[in-house]
Formats: C-alpha cells, sequence, structure tokens
C-alpha cells in the first residue's frame, strides 16, 4: 500500500444478502458517516452506489476495504465454474467419504450434500510419498499427461491438486503442476502443500478443493470491482477481508480465495472487539442481530478466539484460521412457533425478506420477533428515517390467531412471551462461547449492534449477569466499521510432530525463520515495508494420544518450550476443565502469524456535555419489567451528545437501529458516541 498524505477518507464496504453497508472515515477530522443501499444482482453496483451514498467521489478515497458474502454464496448455492481434482491413485472418493459423521446424528434420512467437485471430475494419477516425505513413487508422467488430456477435452482450467502426504514433501504435486502448465495453458491450479501443508487427507483436501472452485469467482470479481473502481479514479489496492480478521490485496484473493468464506462475520467481531477497547473493555462478547441469524463471538484479553475447524456446508471443512463466530437462527424475522407439545417456540426458521414479518404488509402473515417488538411499541411504525412503514394491526392479528388465541394468552402476553423465548436462544448462544469455553460473562461486556440486537441487550445481559451493555454508534452497519480497523494478515503453518521431550529448539526455530521468510515475501508482494511488518509464533500442543490441539503463542526466540508447556496446561484446563501437568505433550504444528500494519486514522473524540437531552416524542411501551405500557419518551440519537445521560424508560432511535433502556437504568453516551448501560448485579 502507498501512503498518501493529503486529507482524504477512507471506505469500508460490507455486502450483505440484503444491504450492503458503507463506512465512510475522514482521514482529517475523524468523522465518521454511514449509508446503507439495497444489495444488487451484481454486487459491484450496490458497492459503487453506496459509495455515492455515502457521499464520496472515489478520487478522495486513499483505502478502500470489503467484506463480501462472495465466497460463502458461492459454495452454498454451488454457483462457481466446473473444476477437476487430479489426486492420488486409491484416493479419489477422500472428499466424498468424509469423516463419517452426519449433520444430524439421528436423521439417517436426510441427504449430505455432495462434494463440491463430481466424481467423474476427480482424476487420478500414481505417485506416492511416505509419512516422512521420502519419494517412493515419483509422480507418473504418462498417466499425469493423460489427466491433462482429459482435462483439455472437458474444457476446464479449474484444478485442484491433492495429493496423499503432500504436506511432508511437495515435490510431486509440484511436479503434477507443472506438467499441467505445460498441457493446460492459463489454468488455476490450487496445490494442496501450499493451500494447507499439514496431516489429514480429508481436511486438506476439502479446503484445497474449496478454495479452487472459489478461485477463478473470487478473481473475477476483485478484477471487475478493481476496474470499475479505477475508471472512478481510485489508485490504490482494494483489501479484502478474510477469515482470519485481517485483510488480503486482490493479488492474493484469487490464490487464497477460500479464505474470503467467512468474511462477513469476522467484519462483526473485529468491529465489536474496537468498540469495546474503546469504551475500556478488553473482554467482550459481541452479538450481532440481524433479520435471519445472530452472530455471537469472544474477545478475551483484547483477543478474538480463532478456529480451524469451520466450514459453509457440513462435512467440507475448510481449515484456514477463522475467527470463532457462532449463528443461531434468531432474528428480527424469525418466526415464533407452536410445537407438537404445544410449547412456544421461536426460529430457526424466518421470514427472510420476502414476504418479512406480518408488520411489513407484504404478505406475510407468520408473527416474527419484529411483530412483537411493534406490538409491544419497542419500535415505531416507521423505520430507516420513514422508508419503511410497518402495520402493527397486521401484527397484533398474526400474534393473536398463531400464538395467543392457542395459548389462552393476551396478544400482548404472548408478545412478550416470544421475545422471552427469542432472548433464551441468544443467552444459550453466549453461554456455548463463554461458559462452554471456560469463561465467566460476569467478566465480559456485551456489545450489541445489527438492526435488532440493541432491542435485546439488557434482557440478554440479566439473564447472563453480565455486567455491561454497550450499543456501537451505528449498530446496523458496524460489520462494515470493523473492515475499517484491519491489516493485511497471512497464516503460514508447517507440521511438527514431536513430543516436547523429542522437540529440537534449532529445528523449531528454522521452521520459524522458514514461515516467516514466506510471510515476508508474501507482505512484499502487496507492497508492505519492512518496517510495517510483524511476525507471531505459535505451537500448536496436546496431550500424546489426543486428536485436537489448542494453539499457545510464543516468544519471538524458541529458546524454550517451558513456558509454552505451563500456558498450554493452563488454557486446557480452563477450556476442558482439566489438565494433566505430568502427562506427555506432544507438538502438533508450528504457525506464523505475518501482518503488514496499515495507517490508522483516528476516530474523532467528542468533549463530554452533561447537559439534559430532550426527548423527540413518546409512546406507550410494554417493558418486561412491568405488565402494563408506560408512556416512553423518544429520543433521537443523531441528537445525543457525548456525555448525554438518558433515564429508562426510553427508547432511542436511529436510522438503522433501536435501542431499549428499561425502567431502573442508565443509558450514557460516551466520547466516541457509544452507548453505555451498567447492569445493576445481585448480591451473592
Amino acid at each position: 500500500m502507498n501512503d498518501v498524505s493529503r486529507a482524504a477518507v477512507r471506505v469500508a464496504c460490507d455486502v450483505g444478502g440484503t444491504f450492503t453497508d458503507v463506512c465512510v472515515l475522514d482521514e482529517a477530522s475523524g468523522q465518521m458517516r454511514v449509508a446503507k443501499t439495497p444489495t444488487t444482482p451484481d454486487p459491484i453496483d450496490g458497492v459503487l452506489e453506496g459509495i455515492r451514498a455515502g457521499g464520496v467521489d472515489l478520487q478522495d478515497m486513499v483505502l478502500f476495504a470489503h467484506g463480501t458474502t462472495l465466497a460463502t454464496n458461492a459454495l452454498i448455492t454451488r454457483n462457481f465454474p466446473p473444476a477437476i481434482m487430479v489426486t492420488t491413485k486409491g484416493f479419489r472418493d477422500v472428499i466424498e467419504i468424509r469423516r463419517g459423521t452426519r449433520d444430524d446424528l439421528w436423521d439417517t434420512y436426510k441427504e449430505m450434500a455432495p462434494p463440491y467437485i463430481q466424481r467423474r471430475n476427480r482424476l487420478v494419477v500414481s505417485e506416492r510419498i511416505d509419512y516422512s516425505g521420502a519419494v517412493i513413487e515419483p509422480v507418473n508422467e504418462a498417466e499425469a499427461r493423460e489427466a491433462a488430456r482429459i482435462i483439455n477435452k472437458r474444457g476446464v482450467t479449474t484444478i485442484a491438486v491433492c495429493f496423499a502426504n503432500a504436506f511432508a514433501n511437495p515435490e510431486n504435486e509440484r511436479r503434477m503442476r507443472d506438467i499441467l502448465e505445460e498441457e493446460v495453458p492459463g489454468a488455476s491450479i490450487s496445490l494442496s502443500s501450499e493451500i494447507m501443508p499439514e496431516i489429514f487427507e480429508h481436511e486438506r483436501f476439502s479446503t484445497t478443493v474449496a478454495n479452487a472452485v472459489l478461485a477463478p469467482v473470487a478473481g473475477d470479481y476483485v478484477g471487475r470491482l478493481a476496474n470499475r473502481l479505477r475508471e472512478g479514479g481510485y489508485e490504490e489496492d482494494i483489501l479484502l477481508l478474510h477469515s482470519g480478521g485481517g485483510v488480503m490485496t486482490e493479488s492474493t484473493a484469487a490464490k487464497f480465495a477460500a479464505r474470503l468464506a467467512a468474511s462477513g462475520i469476522a467484519a462483526g467481531a473485529i468491529a465489536s472487539r474496537f468498540v469495546a477497547q474503546l469504551a475500556g473493555y478488553e473482554n467482550s462478547i459481541s452479538l450481532d442481530m440481524g433479520g435471519t441469524s445472530t452472530d455471537v463471538s469472544l474477545c478475551d484479553r483484547g483477543n478474538l478466539r480463532v478456529t480451524t475447524d469451520w466450514y459453509v456446508q457440513y462435512g467440507y471443512p475448510i481449515c484456514f484460521p477463522s475467527i470463532e463466530v457462532l449463528t443461531i437462527g434468531a432474528g428480527g424475522g424469525s418466526l415464533a412457533w407452536i410445537d407438537e407439545a404445544n410449547s412456544l417456540r421461536n426460529g430457526p426458521q424466518s421470514a427472510g425478506s420476502s414476504p418479512g414479518p406480518a408488520c411489513y404488509g407484504r404478505g406475510g402473515v407468520e408473527p416474527t420477533n419484529s411483530d412483537a417488538n411493534i406490538v409491544l411499541g419497542r419500535i415505531s411504525d416507521r423505520l430507516a428515517g420513514g422508508a419503511v412503514t410497518l402495520d402493527r394491526s397486521l401484527a397484533e392479528e398474526a400474534i393473536k390467531r398463531r400464538i395467543a388465541d392457542p395459548l389462552g394468552l393476551s396478544v400482548q402476553e404472548a408478545a412478550v412471551s416470544i421475545l422471552q423465548v427469542a432472548n433464551a436462544n441468544m443467552a444459550d448462544a453466549v453461554r456455548l462461547v463463554s461458559i462452554r469455553r471456560g469463561y465467566d460473562p460476569r467478566d465480559f461486556a456485551l456489545t450489541v449492534f445489527g438492526g435488532a440486537g440493541p432491542l435485546h441487550g439488557v434482557a440478554l445481559a440479566r439473564d447472563l449477569s453480565i455486567p455491561t451493555v454497550l450499543v456501537p454508534p451505528n449498530p446496523g452497519v458496524t460489520s462494515a466499521l470493523g473492515c475499517l480497523l484491519v491489516d493485511i494478515k497471512h497464516d503460514m503453518s508447517q507440521m511438527y510432530l514431536r513430543s516436547t521431550d523429542d522437540a529440537k529448539i534449532e529445528e523449531i526455530e528454522q521452521t520459524f525463520s522458514t514461515l516467516e521468510d514466506e510471510g515476508r515475501q508474501r507482505l512484499l508482494h502487496e507492497g508492505v515495508t519492512e518496517d510495517r511488518m510483524q511476525f507471531e509464533r505459535f505451537v500448536d500442543m496436546r496431550y500424546l494420544g489426543q486428536w485436537r490441539s489448542m494453539s499457545i503463542k510464543v516468544d519471538a526466540s524458541a529458546g524454550s518450550l517451558e513456558a509454552a508447556i505451563a500456558q498450554f496446561h493452563e488454557e486446557h484446563g480452563r477450556e476442558h476443565n482439566y489438565s494433566r501437568p505430568d502427562a506427555p505433550v506432544e507438538i502438533y504444528r508450528l504457525t506464523v502469524t505475518a501482518t503488514g500494519l496499515s495507517q490508522k486514522a483516528e476516530f474523532a473524540k467528542e468533549e463530554m456535555d452533561r447537559s439534559a437531552p430532550a426527548p423527540e416524542t413518546e409512546r406507550p411501551v410494554v417493558f418486561d419489567e412491568a405488565p402494563d405500557p408506560i408512556v416512553t419518551p423518544i429520543y433521537d440519537r443523531d441528537a445525543l451528545h457525548a456525555g448525554a445521560v438518558v433515564e429508562g424508560p426510553a427508547i432511542i432511535e436511529q436510522l438503522d437501529s433501536t435501542v431499549l433502556v428499561p425502567p431502573g437504568l442508565k443509558a450514557e453516551v460516551d466520547p466516541w458516541h457509544t452507548i453505555v448501560m451498567h447492569i445493576p448485579q445481585a448480591e451473592g
């Protein structure tokens, strides 16, 4: 990236299934403005329209960061070009056999999604490398060239090369690539030894196949987007947010395209951490509640949890490091329904954007969380600055017919119950990422965002005994904000299967140095100067005989493993509720994270003003704390200055969300316009 000294703007864009969100940060003033436009059939049109809606001239942009659901949607819909997999003879069906597990263990009739590459397009050649990396049999060149002939005949130019034990020695895979480049000019080739050089064939093959099928999709999209932006005068790199919480430049995105498959959800977690840290909280839990789903993540001591065990469709893992986010079917459009046991349920079914909740007046007849909120007066009948008008009578009718009458409740009681079930579902999700991982929710702040999150934040915090709720300045576009806050980042790993007693520090140091050199070359290729490079080292460890490992950060110099082993025992005890300090420990993998630090702009900090804000209007609102509606003041968030304190009961409305402040609480606006609510904790 080139440094630009002139005053200009940084733009971040997050493309979702319904809306395209844009954040614009002025470098000189630190002021931020936002825009929200409909996502278009060609997402690039929506991106450019969002930039225009944000009042930005492309010539004034010095940075453009982009989060997208493009790769995720391509895998879900199978909307990608045909691809060929070339593998070792005898390993053709690894990605179809998978691990033999099921998404729903008890439903034997539920069909698994097919592999991304069908069997007829999985070709085999003779070759063999043993576990230690010794070449037992080189690539059979006659078979390799015959495979290339078949590929040409089928007109396919996307190829995944997945050989057994290639993680130990990439020689045979590289020779296969050389032959393919000779015989299939212009082909896009993904090698498993480059994409994920790790043991376990299924995981390595699956990640490589996902990368291969997404490469042309990402390459085409990024190329067209770059051309459109540069036609308008933008001269810098396009930065694409990837699953690990960093960004890649356009030149790298096509090579590691599968890293884009969790782009959107990573942005929200990053933004949540930033908002919490500005407010003074290193420990935070983020809850992003949109129209269909809720994403939950956890940040411990400033560090977001990362996983290498995730997927878009069950059975086909993508093992690139990814910020750990739990997604459940709970959103504004989630349906309330009664099961066969006459119990009230909520989600995961959703009314979606069409027909949408009943109150939208587009033909929806099933009650949703949005319908319950409007019946209780918690949201206005005019949303998005008046762009959306809601019909309360349709919401009441849907709740009465589907929930209230069958359960013998009033419409108001039914609406309260609908939201209580939704809150219970979300609270369970928070418990999964906190208590189940060995974290106490009482040690965290809860950051709520998305269009619906701030309506539910206090109820969740009370249920979980979380002491503080934070609401970002623009909850509905917070994920886009996350794209502004990241650095260029790459993760390189190498298998190193040794017990800690047998491990040689010199070998570990050499492996780390090699991985750092690889990361340095990637960063140099993306225009990052040496003075902006940062490298972190991690040792993945497990008890001898275990399957899963834990990643432990180590000092820059691997002079000793004692501290890392002690940290492993501590982390294992926290997450799994037991540790075995006397048991032998095995090293599984060595990883280096190479970061290219980007130049950050400062966000504007406002002087605190303790003068009391005035409400815009008022309306009756039903709160969980009181059975009868309370005439409640309604505030315009744009009119709330830093230092303002709003006494509950109150409603704070803005273009992209609504904040619920129950009776007895205070909502305070901090210098960065984050709303902070402290929840009284029961003694004992």
